[in-house]
């Protein structure tokens, strides 16, 4: 688990970081799953956007991401999820 000051430094480390996966209506699936596993290898830090037209709750879609990907939940704000992963390969990112 993430402290509460490791998440605050990963919070303003995300700041300039877009939105690069959508969750619609179908929700979230395997395959969107494994590109989420993928990208947060490479970038650690990701921002997850949800579409007006996904039905499930906004904390429940960041559960069933996490669930599949071992990720942490940074903060899940409006319609954003912002998401963090230790890379294996390409760490980036120091916690304080």
């Amino acid at each position: 688990m993430l402290t509460s000051k490791q998440k605050k430094h990963l919070r303003a480390e995300s700041h300039d970081v877009q939105p690069i996966f959508q969750v619609g209506k179908a929700g979230v699936n395997e395959n969107m799953t494994k590109q989420i596993n993928e990208a947060l290898e490479k970038r650690e830090l990701i921002k997850v956007s949800i579409l007006q037209n996904c039905f499930e709750d906004n904390k429940q879609v960041a559960e069933e991401i996490v669930e599949a990907t071992n990720a942490h939940i940074v903060q899940v704000i409006g319609n954003t999820i912002i998401l963090y992963k230790e890379s294996k390969e390409n760490k980036q990112i120091q916690l304080p």
